[in-house]
């Protein structure tokens, strides 16, 4: 798919659609850097932290990344992906720090949910882990184009004492005017992706050649159909009575938690293939992948407003 070209300039150059999104990333990551004192990235090895890390990794070049990163680890994560995130931190020289959900339900601090799933146990060591690091500024992959409640939130996230978000006191960012104003206490989230679609991540990771976990691309795996999802077989995803194991060629369009995280049958094995195939899709990514999401309308507003991602 062609790169469309739009109405921005510099100098002589008109900039594609991609370039101009490449632009305004790596300037927020830039002015972020600059104004606060303790900025870390979140990154999970899920292809959005990935474009980020890439992302930041130009916008600093030709020194390192200037900062940590953080993973919250609910302990259900594909092995594929926690391998992927060792070997990227580890290529690029990178201080990882790492918040374990594991650790708090062994120690009585959080208590395993119902239902399994431990996406929205992550507040808490994340919240934590912000605290005990002293971070003032954590670079999220969220985009607009997920949720309602992330097409809220402004590229400046402004979080109080507690780490809570209230989507009513948000600051105007008139003329990419991005304002960092916090005390003592509060922490800001800067979103660089937010304008980005799943579409403008896939044809960006395929025009910089970018290396994600091979989830993302169609293979053969042991299934079971689970609330309109194909869900992996695993030690921690295992079928009830009545669902029927199967082999089926899938890929992942978003790789969260394990328990709670469905595939898509595809045959897309190429950044270009998935391009084609994102192109095509009138289901987001995480209404078509994450049973977490799927409690109510308002599931994700409720967990941001409580300190999620």
């Amino acid at each position: 798919m062609r790169d469309t070209p739009v109405s921005t300039y510099t100098g002589n150059r008109v900039l594609s659609s991609l370039d101009a999104l490449e632009s305004e990333a790596i300037h927020i990551l830039r002015e972020v850097f600059a104004e606060f004192e303790r900025p870390a990235l979140l990154f999970s090895g899920g292809k959005d932290s990935v474009v980020m890390l890439h992302l930041a990794a130009k916008a600093f070049w030709p020194g390192r990344v200037p900062f940590p990163v953080l993973h919250i680890d609910t302990g259900h994560n594909f092995p594929e992906v926690l391998d992927f995130r060792d070997d990227t931190v580890e290529r690029l020289g990178l201080r990882l720090v790492v918040g374990s959900v594991q650790d708090y339900i062994d120690d009585g601090r959080l208590a395993e949910r119902a239902d399994g799933t431990r996406n929205p146990l992550q507040t808490q060591p994340l919240l934590d882990a912000i605290r005990t690091n002293r971070f003032d500024a954590v670079f999220g992959g969220g985009r607009r184009d997920e949720d309602k409640a992330r097409a809220k939130e402004r590229i400046l996230s402004l979080r109080d004492e507690f780490g809570q978000w209230d989507p009513r006191n948000q600051r105007p960012e008139l003329w990419k005017l991005y304002n960092g104003r916090h005390t003592v206490g509060q922490h800001v989230r800067a979103f660089p992706i937010s304008n980005w679609t799943e579409l403008d991540i896939w044809r960006y990771i395929e025009r910089e050649g970018i290396t994600l976990p091979p989830l993302y691309y169609a293979h053969p795996r042991e299934v079971f159909r689970r609330d309109g999802m194909w869900r992996a077989v695993g030690e921690v995803s295992q079928p009830a009575p009545g669902e029927q194991v199967q082999v089926r060629t899938v890929r992942y369009r978003t790789v969260g938690d394990m328990s709670c995280t469905g595939a898509v049958e595809s045959d897309a094995a190429s950044a270009a293939a998935v391009v084609r195939e994102v192109a095509l899709s009138t289901i987001t990514e995480r209404g078509a992948t994450r049973a977490d999401d799927r409690i109510s309308e308002a599931a994700m507003e409720d967990r941001k407003k409580d300190g999620y991602f």
